[in-house]
This record gives C-alpha cells, sequence and structure tokens, in this order.
C-alpha cells in the first residue's frame, strides 16, 4: 500500500514540475512553434513602406480593378521590330522611359485585341485599361518591392508610339495600348501617380 501511494505521489511531482516547467517556457516565449505556424510565418508578406530607395527594373504589372496581371520586357533598343517582338512577350517599359525609383514618366506599352481566338494571351494583356478609373490602384513589380500608383485620367490620343507626352515632375507611370510601335493610331492612355512603396518579399 506505501510502495503503491509513493508511485502515485512520484507521478503526479512528475506531472506538477512538467507543467511548471511548460509555463514557465511559454511565459518567456520559448515554446518551440508547430511545423504549421512556422510555414505560415515564413509566407507572410511584409506590406510596409520602402525606407531605402533604390532605381529598379519593372517585372511585372497587376491592376486588380480589371484583372491585369502581366510581366513586363525591359528592351534596351528603339528599334520598332525589337519593340514589337518584346510586346509577344509582355507589356513593355520604352526604353529611355524612367525605372521604379526614379522621376519621370515610367511608359508601358501592352497589346489589345478583340478577337475571339487568340493563341498568344499577350495580345491582350492591356484589353480593358479603358476601364480603369480614377483612384484604382495599379502596382508595379520589381524583385522584391511593390510600386504603387494612383490612376488619375484615362483618355483616347491618337499618337505614335514616341509621341506621347512624358511628365517629368514628379514620379508617375503611363499605360499605352498598341498595336505596332511604328503606326500613329488611335491609343488608351492611362496616366497614375506614384503613391508609395512596399517591401514585398517574405519575412
Amino acid at each position: 500500500m506505501i510502495s503503491a501511494l509513493k508511485t502515485v505521489g512520484f507521478f503526479i511531482l512528475t506531472a506538477l514540475i512538467f507543467l511548471l516547467s511548460f509555463a514557465v517556457l511559454f511565459a518567456f516565449d520559448l515554446v518551440p512553434e508547430s511545423k504549421s505556424e512556422l510555414t505560415a510565418s515564413a509566407e507572410k508578406v511584409v506590406d510596409v513602406p520602402a525606407v531605402v530607395e533604390r532605381v529598379e527594373e519593372p517585372a511585372r504589372i497587376v491592376a486588380t480593378d480589371i484583372g491585369l496581371d502581366a510581366s513586363i520586357v525591359n528592351p534596351t533598343s528603339k528599334d520598332i521590330a525589337v519593340l514589337d517582338k518584346a510586346l509577344l512577350s509582355g507589356a513593355v517599359r520604352y526604353p529611355e522611359t524612367a525605372l521604379l525609383g526614379e522621376d519621370g514618366t515610367a511608359l508601358l506599352f501592352g497589346h489589345s485585341s478583340y478577337l475571339p481566338l487568340v493563341k498568344n494571351k499577350n495580345y491582350q494583356i492591356f484589353n480593358d485599361v479603358q476601364e480603369l478609373e480614377k483612384g484604382n490602384i495599379v502596382s508595379v513589380y520589381s524583385g522584391t518591392r511593390e510600386y504603387r500608383y494612383e490612376v488619375v485620367s484615362v483618355e483616347q490620343a491618337k499618337a505614335t508610339a514616341d509621341r506621347i507626352n512624358l511628365e517629368q515632375n514628379g514620379r508617375f507611370l503611363k499605360l499605352v495600348t498598341c498595336n505596332t510601335f511604328g503606326a500613329k493610331e488611335d491609343r488608351f492612355v492611362v496616366t497614375a501617380k506614384f503613391v508609395g512603396v512596399y517591401e514585398t518579399q517574405s519575412s
């Protein structure tokens, strides 16, 4: 009987010590996280204003209001054949226009086509840019940052690609529909002003 009581007492004492130890570890945040908690933490995206400025090439454009999500190509040549070929791979930043983080205007061109059957979806990248409204947000991404722009105007202009007016005071983004760079044609032109830059890499 005494032996049994000693055994029970030993287990109770062990349990109390374990609970007290766990409570101390928990109080000092020393309890290991579960695998699911670690995964969720690793995938959490930081959405805080970037402090250090830098100049970067754009890599992707997103406008959730019209379902736009496309890659951006950055050719260095202004040759029409080179630029037209680049349009087959995504939106195109016109050479020598502003980069992300620079003052001036970043000029992006993209195809628009309303043909019912199109094999290359890059022909329809800018199909709905004319549906953007004042106040909508357009995000342009580099490798690790999101540059946000707020739409200030949407208009139609008849001009060649190299005759689009570019603001130099401040930071702006222009989205322009394009069939071919050399033609003078009706284009939708969206102008948006820079409103902030945010870190987007996982913490």
